[in-house]
């Protein structure tokens, strides 16, 4: 069972690398055929039959997850209907998220009102507050009329970053798109059936913030009750991954397991003291059956996320060998749990919580099970969280390039705490009558948190490094396992050595005289990194998404961090609008940039305690490392210039011997006429970053001539408000034998440049999935 669910679990995961879905016919006979194998007396043909029988379970994971991929796939918005205004009536889906302008929510659809439209079973919708118009508020089951704009799932795509159209596709969202706020918004219905827990979980959600009003760690009791992350704000999500406690801090495998173990002893408890209940029905499976009842209801309130269910099934799996009176190895449950898990969703294995859950419970039963001689008490706990710090180093590593080098502190204090008083207080203040446990539960929180703030303010408490690669991940796998293996095991110790390579191993540097550029797609919006042999520059930090979410620590910085760049030299500003500067301050807090340079006057907000700002000024020049860098623009600034003004943007130009790279920012005509009358010579490119992105008041017909790229990318967000690129400009780059790239369309560019060459690569297409949207 164990090795059948191992090899499964390798072939749904196979079967999410590819980049195009296999044909499904070949599969399915293969598979079944190899599961039939007659059994043999020879034991090189056990041996065999063993081999194929593995193969055949990864086939069978392989062909169901490619099964269910292609019906997944099949529920889409046509091309045809992008961006055109359809009704449609349907049902709130979820309990709905605020954001800064309105509400987010998925809206399950049941009758599609435009002639000829085709829409998605189930999308992801937002509301926008108009200026002069009533707030829409929509609420979990409500059935509503609206007229919406739809677009088909598209993300951006760069070196290490999130995949929101793999993020869509698991949760069954064949498109996303707002509330038109002039068309229909009628509400037809209060309750919908078949959502009654989500409104539950709203009502609960309400509650909360009623209750504790402005109390700062609202949002984490409500994660605790409710499974809504999304109500934690992102600096309690850094504390918590800081101090190694993020797993506390939402729906965890723990919190169902304690309540189901509360409610399986209180029920043990009672029901023993009835003879004609315990003659009737055994007390210890009655118990078992309202246990499961207990973790049943808490995981499905908490949204159901992979630890939830993951732990339900584990423990319907103990409740089922219990009352069918049989013993069942602890792998072999675990194993049924990620049978069960794979199969509602085999996307799961594109989330780091599959991993890092399914891999701390193994590493419980590895240091705990069939062990000679079981340690108890506090020796057993300390024990787990020994295994837990070595163990999970791998994959902490590999997922998110960060150890918290605490967390054995935190986790002492922290999990004794939450599980078993935050947790239990929170629930009980959820019910009626009880909700002045709330603000003890609260009391208890803030006391934890005070406690975590100060480990995170320790010297040492976080370590933060590159991306290691996939060789050593698999090499610190073993060298975790060799390091906890039972007392007697042969040189322990001797498995740091394998665990080293993760650290150890960096990725490698440009060599001299070379650079490596990075054109990053942050949606409408620039940012370009430089990378030399010992030196690093950024270019613009791209947008500002919303509330505390932005390029700088959505895209940037974790993409930066997992190259194994830790700091940059330097940072260049081009101009003020906020799709250029919209990161910056994420960037200067991780990355500590050692200057600034921009056409932003130093008063700038973004500029505050900024040690050393330089003006872009024509004419500036450096060297790093073989690689030459100068200003060309702006130059001798007007004295009446404009707060917001495009055609002062800085411009950057990068060479190495006759291979040229031109970043414009957002000039448009004036500034390009500028450049052309004051640098005629210095403008042709192998490589230009478009102006202003493609805009039609930018790229004229003479400063296309003069720079005469090779190549030119267009960094434009997917089905942005502005058309950018203009089909003007974009027929005026291919009429002069110019490559087109687009960052919508390509993804992050890649760029390796020497003195002889420059090599591109379109991320998107090099490291295309199958569900990867192609825009037209």
């Amino acid at each position: 069972m164990v090795s059948f669910a191992l090899f499964f679990t390798l072939g749904v995961w196979c079967l999410q690398q590819l980049a195009f879905l296999p044909t499904l016919p070949f599969y399915w006979p293969l598979a079944a055929g190899c599961l039939f194998l007659p059994r043999g007396k020879h034991s090189a043909w056990r041996l065999a039959r063993r081999a194929v029988m593995l193969f055949a379970a990864a086939l069978l994971g392989f062909a169901y997850a490619a099964w269910v991929a292609e019906a997944r796939l099949s529920d889409t918005l046509p091309n045809a209907w992008q961006g055109r205004d359809i009704t449609l009536t349907g049902v709130v889906a979820e309990m709905p998220r605020p954001h800064e302008r309105g509400q987010r929510f998925m809206f399950d659809v049941e009758t599609v009102e435009t002639p000829g439209a085709q829409v998605p079973n189930r999308i992801l919708l937002a509301t926008y507050a108009a200026k002069r118009q009533e707030t829409l508020n929509v609420h979990a089951a409500e059935r509503w009329r609206f007229t919406v704009r739809l677009k088909q799932p598209h993300g951006t795509s760069n070196p290490y970053g999130h995949d929101f159209e793999a993020w869509m596709l698991e949760r069954r969202l064949g498109a996303s798109g707002y509330v038109h706020p002039k068309g229909n918004r009628e509400r037809l219905a209060e309750t919908a059936g078949g959502y009654r827990i989500e409104q539950l979980r709203e009502n609960v959600r309400d509650h909360f913030l009623h209750t504790l009003q402005d109390a700062p760690y609202t949002g984490i009791l409500v994660a605790l009750a409710v499974g809504d992350q999304a109500s934690i704000s992102s600096a309690q999500w850094q504390l918590f991954t800081r101090t190694g406690i993020n797993h506390l801090m939402s729906i965890s495998g723990l919190h169902i397991t304690m309540l189901s173990g509360l409610f399986f002893a209180l029920t043990y408890w009672l029901w023993r003291r009835s003879a004609r209940l315990t003659l009737y029905f055994p007390a210890r499976k009655a118990a078992a059956v309202v246990g499961i009842i207990a973790a049943l209801g808490y995981a499905l309130i908490s949204g159901f996320e992979i630890p939830a269910q993951r732990t339900l099934y584990m423990l319907s799996a103990f409740a089922a060998m219990l009352l069918l009176s049989r013993n069942v190895a602890p792998g072999q449950m675990l194993a049924a749990a990620l049978m069960i898990v794979l199969l509602a969703d085999p996307w799961a294995v594109l989330a780091p919580g599959f991993w890092l859950s399914f891999g701390a419970v193994t590493l419980i039963f590895y240091v705990t099970a069939n062990r000679l001689r079981q340690p108890h008490g506090f020796k057993a706990y300390g024990v787990v969280q020994w295994a837990m710090m070595v163990g999970l180093i791998p994959p902490l590593l590999a997922l998110f390039q960060q150890l918290s080098l605490v967390s054995p502190l935190a986790n002492a204090l922290a999990i004794p705490l939450v599980s078993f008083v935050v947790v239990p207080l929170t629930l009980l203040g959820a019910l009626p009558l009880l909700d002045w446990l709330l603000p003890l539960a609260h009391q208890v929180l803030a006391g934890c948190m005070a406690y975590l703030q100060w480990l995170d303010r320790l010297p040492v408490a976080v370590w933060v490094q590159h991306a290691p690669p996939p060789w050593s991940i698999a090499l610190g796998v073993l060298g975790a396992a060799w390091i906890l293996a039972p007392r007697g095991f042969p040189l322990r110790a001797l498995g740091i050595i394998l665990i080293l390579p993760m650290f150890l191993v960096a990725p490698n540097a440009p060599e001299p005289n070379t650079a490596r550029i990075l054109i990053f797609d942050v949606g409408q919006g620039l940012a370009v990194a430089v990378q030399t042999a010992q030196h690093t520059l950024l270019f613009d930090t791209g947008p500002d998404f919303s509330g505390e979410a932005d390029s700088g620590n959505r895209i940037l910085v974790p993409s930066l961090r997992a190259l194994g760049i830790a700091r940059l030299d330097g940072l260049i500003l081009s101009h003020s609008d906020l799709d250029h500067v919209g990161g910056t301050t994420s960037v200067r807090e991780v990355l500590a940039p050692g200057w600034i340079r921009t056409s932003m006057p130093a008063a700038h907000p973004l500029l505050a305690g900024t040690s050393s700002v330089l003006p872009c000024r024509d004419g500036d020049a450096w060297n790093w490392d073989g690689v030459n860098f100068e200003i060309l623009h702006p130059g001798p600034l007007s004295k009446k210039r404009k707060k917001h003004d495009n055609n002062e943007s800085c411009v950057l130009r990068i060479s190495i011997g006759t291979q040229h790279v031109l970043l414009t920012g957002d000039i448009e005509s004036p500034a390009e006429a500028s450049l052309l009358a004051r640098h005629p010579d210095r403008l042709p490119a192998t490589l230009l970053v478009a102006p202003h992105h493609g805009s039609k008041s930018s790229s004229s017909p003479d400063f296309v001539a003069a720079v005469a790229p090779h190549q030119v990318v267009f960094t434009s967000g997917y089905r942005n408000r502005f058309h950018h690129p203009h089909p003007t400009v974009v027929r005026r780059y291919a009429q002069s034998g110019t490559e087109l790239l687009r960052s919508d369309r390509d993804g992050a560019i890649l760029v390796e440049m020497n003195a002889g060459e420059l090599r591109l690569e379109p991320y998107r297409r090099t490291h295309r999935r199958y569900w990867t949207h192609d825009p037209e």
